[in-house]
C-alpha cells in the first residue's frame, strides 16, 4: 500500500520510510557501476560508462568522473543532470572556504555540506530527493588521503573501498576478498580493473566503456588529480591482460 505514502517527499509511511528516498536509491542501483579504492599513497576512481558511442569526443567529455577542488574528486553513479547541480555547489563551496580561510577546505567537511543540502530536499515539500550517489575521493593535512560515499537521505560514511550503481553487492564481495590494508595506489588500480572486469555487464572492456581516475601526492607534496585518458586506460587493461582479451572475443 506503498501509494498511499509516496505522493510526498515528507509523509513516512507506518513502518517509518520515505518512500520517495527509496525510490531515488533505486534508480542508482540501475546506473552504471562506480567503485573507489582508498590506497596507502593515493585513491583509485574508477566508473563503468553507459553512454559509448563512436561519435561521442572521449577526451573532451567525463560522465561520471569530476573533479571538485585541488585536492578532491569524485564518482557518481544515478541521474547525471542532479550530479551536475551538486558538483557545481561543491566546488562553490570549496572555493568559498578557500578565499574565506586561505587553505583548502577538509575534505570531510565538504562531504558533510554536500549531505546537508541532500537532506534538505528530502525534508520540505515540494522538492524530491537527488537521484544520484557519489564517491569522494580526497586529500588533507589532517587524515591524509579519504575516501567517502554519500546517497540521496544525506547520509555519509568513510570506507577502505566500496562501490555504488548496478552490482554493487557483487562489487562489494569481491573488495572484501581481495583488498589489502598497506596497499598502494598500482595495487588498488589493478583491483579496480579486477573488480569492474567481473561485475561489468559486457564480454569486451575497452576505454569506451570506462572512466579512471586517480588522486595522489607528488615527490614536492602537491596533489595530483589525473583523469586517464583513453589510451592509458587502455595500457592499463592491456597490463592486467584483459585488453587482449577482448580483442580475441572480437575476432571470433
Amino acid at each position: 500500500m506503498a501509494r498511499r505514502y509516496d505522493s510526498r517527499t515528507t509523509i513516512f509511511s507506518p513502518e517509518g520510510r520515505l518512500y520517495q528516498v527509496e525510490y531515488a536509491m533505486e534508480a542508482i542501483s540501475h546506473a552504471g557501476t562506480a567503485l573507489g579504492i582508498l590506497g596507502t599513497d593515493g585513491v583509485v576512481l574508477a566508473a563503468e560508462k553507459k553512454v559509448a558511442s563512436k561519435l561521442l569526443e572521449q577526451t573532451a567529455s567525463s560522465e561520471k568522473v569530476y573533479q571538485l577542488s585541488d585536492h578532491a574528486c569524485c564518482a557518481v553513479a544515478g541521474i547525471t543532470a542532479d550530479a551536475n547541480t551538486l558538483i557545481n555547489y561543491s566546488r562553490l563551496e570549496a572555493q568559498k572556504y578557500l578565499f574565506t580561510y586561505d587553505e583548502p577546505i577538509p575534505v570531510e567537511q565538504l562531504v558533510q555540506r554536500l549531505c546537508d543540502l541532500k537532506q534538505g530536499y528530502t525534508q520540505y515539500g515540494g522538492l524530491r530527493p537527488f537521484g544520484v550517489s557519489f564517491l569522494y575521493a580526497g586529500y588533507d593535512e589532517h587524515f591524509g588521503f579519504q575516501l567517502y560515499h554519500s546517497d540521496p537521505s544525506g547520509n555519509y560514511s568513510g570506507w577502505k573501498a566500496t562501490c555504488i550503481g548496478a552490482n554493487s553487492s557483487n562489487a562489494q564481495s569481491i573488495l572484501k576478498q581481495d583488498y589489502k590494508e598497506e596497499m598502494g595506489l598500482k595495487e588498488a588500480k589493478s583491483l579496480a580493473i579486477k573488480v569492474l572486469s567481473k561485475t561489468m555487464d559486457t564480454t569486451n572492456m575497452g576505454s569506451d566503456k570506462l572512466e579512471f581516475a586517480t588522486l595522489h601526492r607528488s615527490s614536492g607534496g602537491k596533489v595530483i588529480y589525473k583523469l586517464y585518458k583513453p589510451h592509458e586506460i587502455e595500457e592499463l587493461l592491456k597490463e592486467e591482460g584483459l585488453l587482449n582479451q577482448a580483442t580475441e572475443r572480437q575476432d571470433l
